[in-house]
Formats: structure tokens, sequence, C-alpha cells
């Protein structure tokens, strides 16, 4: 006698074998988290600014070159790391792909957003004749007049945008005034705002903007490694006082809270004394990629192939990779205390 197998179990198994296909097929499990492979139903994530979001842009950058990349993805990959940057943590959060490179773009890989941040760059025209934030927007604004996303794609997207660290430079280095450099600061917020308002504009309803680090800290700037450079730093959270204000007037001139800040000062700062406190690194201001003198850089090697560079045996005990920029872990840290702010 054959087993009889009633319509209502038949049904219920076929309902199971549908929901799994479903979840087998809908989603894929990258190296950044786990994302939708359908790219119409994934959010996107569009960056602007500098080397601290810039995953590959710069083509021809130092960051193409050995030892950067390291970590990940174990050879360079135009990021300022030995691996993972805030853009790849952030795109994670959201379980999408770190967006597609404008450099490098194609139709077929714009599913997760585009990232048009460009290492050196800022606010206005730096040391660097590169796309500054202005050109970035232009840029984005004209993509976007070619309808490549749709209305309800945009308005579910998310900004991020870390830049104004190079701006100050030129004058820190110049040896201008305080009162010099303050007049400019104000000058560079009100650019700022008038950028997050442009891309507020085209639909984005949330932009997440990095407050300046403790750029006193940053081994380019300590040279030494000993101690932070506390004017610079006080320069710092002048510019982010500046910030945060702006940031509330643009906020309430609007229906509903469209930026958020990202505290990037205290996180570096307070990653940097809890590794002072537990590390087994002697000095934590101190690079894992050192180069031999100022004119060199990370990376640099002479006519013979010769590197005029050390590097520390494990990048993870270091914060710092370079003169200006985390290691994977030491963003990975700060990510982790930012993450509540972006509420993604």
């Amino acid at each position: 006698m054959a087993w009889q197998t009633s319509p209502f179990i038949t049904l219920l198994s076929l309902l199971i074998l549908l929901f799994m296909i479903s979840i087998t097929t809908g989603t894929k499990k990258s190296s950044y988290g786990v994302h939708n492979v359908n790219g119409y139903k994934s959010r996107k994530l569009f960056v602007f600014g500098d080397s601290y979001a810039d995953t590959g842009n710069f083509l021809d950058s130092q960051a193409y070159e050995p030892p950067y990349g390291i970590t990940f993805p174990h050879q360079p990959s135009g990021r300022f790391s030995d691996g993972r940057i805030l853009t790849d943590y952030i795109a994670s959060s959201m379980n999408i792909k770190s967006p597609a490179l404008y450099s490098l773009r194609n139709s077929s890989d714009l599913q997760f957003g585009i990232n048009f941040a460009y290492g050196g760059t800022s606010v206005f025209n730096t040391f660097l004749k590169e796309p500054d934030m202005v050109i970035q927007i232009d840029t984005f604004e004209e993509l976007i007049k070619q309808n490549i996303y749709t209305k309800s794609e945009i308005d579910s997207s998310v900004a991020l945008v870390t830049v104004a660290g190079n701006d100050y430079y030129p004058y820190l280095y110049n040896g201008k005034s305080i009162e010099d450099i303050f007049v400019f600061g104000a000058s560079l917020i009100k650019q700022l705002s008038i950028n997050l308002k442009r891309i507020h504009s085209v639909g984005i309803n949330k932009i997440a903007i990095g407050l300046l680090e403790p750029a006193g800290c940053l081994p380019g700037i300590t040279i030494t490694y000993d101690k932070c450079n506390d004017t610079v730093n006080w320069i710092a959270m002048k510019h982010n006082e500046m910030l945060l204000q702006a940031v509330e007037d643009l906020n309430k001139e609007n229906e509903s809270a469209f930026v958020v800040t990202l505290d990037l000062y205290n996180s570096f700062l307070s990653v940097i004394e809890t590794m002072q406190k537990h590390s087994t690194v002697e000095n934590v201001l101190r690079p894992c990629c050192v180069p031999e003198s100022s004119i060199y850089q990370c990376g640099t090697v002479d006519e013979r192939g010769q590197k005029k560079y050390s590097l520390c045996d494990n990048p993870e005990l270091s914060f710092f990779w370079d003169d200006f920029h985390p290691t994977q872990k030491g963003w990975e840290a700060v990510y982790k205390m930012v993450q509540a702010s972006l509420s993604l």
C-alpha cells in the first residue's frame, strides 16, 4: 500500500521549500557583510570627501602601492590604510558592499551607490588640483539628472561626508595666525553648509558628516610621536564647534533633521587613550608604516627598489597606519564608537 500524503501537508511542504529558496537567493554574504543581490532593493551610499572616505578614486596615489592593503584585500586597493576604512564599515552596517568608485565606475556596478571621495582634496581646492567637494557634488548632480536612480532609491539613500582637514594644513604649515585661521574656518563652514544643502536638495534625507579628528595627534603633525600638539587640536575643536552649530541650524531649517555628525574627534582620542593604557605597543602615536625621513612617505622606494620606510610586525597593534591615517583596526574601533550616531 502506497503512503498517502494529505493535500495540506503537500501544500505546507511546498511553502516551506519556496521560503527556503527565497532566503538562499535573496541575500549573499560578502566580505563586508550581507547584501541584497537584487540591486534595486538595496539602499545606496553616496560618499564625498577626502582620504578618510576614498576607497580608491585617487588612482595615482601611494595607496595603490605596497604596503597599502596588506591586511585587506591583501594588495594595494587605493585605500589609505592597511585595510578597510570608515566607508567600508558604514556600508557594512547598511548590509551592502562598499559603493562603486566614480573613477572606475561602469553602469553595472552602481547598485550600492557611488564613492566620489578623493584623497587629498577638501572643501576648497587645496594643494592637489583634483576634484574638491564642490566638483564632487557637481558630478553627483549630473549623474542624478541621467536618471540612473529612481526617486525612491535616492530618498532612502545615505550620504557620508569626511572633509575639511586638508583645508587647514596649508595654514598650519605656513605659520598663519590663529585669527587668520579662524576667519578662514568661518568661510569653510559656510561653504560646507552650502554643500550639505546641495546634497540634501537632490533628495538624500540622511547625511552623516564627520567632525575633524584631533589633528594634533596625527603622526605627521607630532613628528616625534611623543605627544599630541595641543594648539592644532584646539583649532580642530573650534572647527567642530562651528560645524555642530551649522548642522543644528540646517536641521532647524527643515521639517526633520537630515544631518547627523560622527564624532571622530573624541572617538580618536578615546581609542588612543585606551591603547595607551592596555596596548603592548610602546608608542601609540607612532604609525605602523614609518618613512626613513621627512622627504619620504609610506610606500616610497628609491630607483634601486630599496624601501625608504619601515613597517611594524602587526598592524592590528597600531592605531595609525601612516602619517595621517588609521589602520583597519583603528578604523574599526572608531566606527564602533560612532555607530550609534548613524541610526541606520
